[in-house]
């Protein structure tokens, strides 16, 4: 595993590897320092650059002379594939797993979803304070991680194994208290395992947390399956 000396070098590192693309200077500085760069900050940023560059160097990741880390106006680019940065292939297999979702192949989309997720170890990027510019990536990423888990739900679902994720949909909804999308699969895959009287219960847990919380009643849809099930109870 690479280690970079510094956080200055690990942002550097960071940013390069997720935008799929030249990172100007100017985006870097405000990464590193926001609104208050230094009167050094080109310079200093240009000695951070060449101690990953050594890096790069002594980890012998330099292919056949070609290095990994060029200067292409107005910044520098990290000439890597998506499958050697792990942000990038998660986001082009949560993208197949979508379009294999929709094409009606959900075992093969679920698979995909799960590769893709097994790749989290933790929250993104959790060694290091990201300034401005790192903190829109990784909310991204966070945002793009549900939306993943969301996905593969679907594809579960879709399999026939609503039941088996009652599970996880427990954890799921304490994790995340005010994501209504998973409050309502939770229910449901309760209504459906004949245990109506937990899913009532998990109704109700929700709208106290969205009463509590925000002064909410819960979304439209929760709301009519509420009412599937006091109708079916009756």
């Amino acid at each position: 595993m690479i280690e970079p000396g510094s956080e200055k070098i690990c942002k550097v590192l960071a940013l390069l590897s997720l935008r799929h693309e030249v990172t100007s200077v100017d985006l870097l500085v405000r990464e590193l320092w926001d609104d208050r760069p230094p009167r050094s900050a080109l310079t200093t940023l240009q000695t951070y650059v060449y101690h990953t560059r050594r890096m790069f160097e002594r980890e012998s990741l330099t292919r056949s002379g070609r290095p990994l880390l060029v200067t292409r106006p107005p910044g520098y680019e990290l000439r890597v594939s998506v499958d050697e940065v792990d942000a990038a292939l998660f986001e082009r297999s949560v993208a197949e797993g979508r379009a294999l979702l929709d094409a009606g192949r959900a075992e093969d989309a679920s698979k995909i979803l799960r590769e893709a997720l097994a790749l989290w170890r933790g929250p993104a990027l959790a060694n290091i304070s990201g300034g401005d510019v790192l903190r829109g990536h990784i909310s991204h990423l966070e945002e793009l991680r549900i939306r993943a888990l969301e996905l593969r739900i679907e594809a579960d679902c879709a399999s026939g194994r609503r039941r088996d994720l009652i599970p996880e949909l427990r954890a799921l909804v304490v994790a995340y208290p005010l994501n209504e999308w998973f409050h309502c699969q939770l229910i449901d895959g309760l209504r459906h395992g004949g245990r109506r009287a937990e899913a009532l219960r998990a109704y109700q847990d929700l709208r106290r947390i969205l009463d509590e919380e925000l002064g909410l009643e819960p979304m439209a849809e929760v709301r009519r399956l509420h009412l599937d099930l006091l109708a079916s109870t009756a």
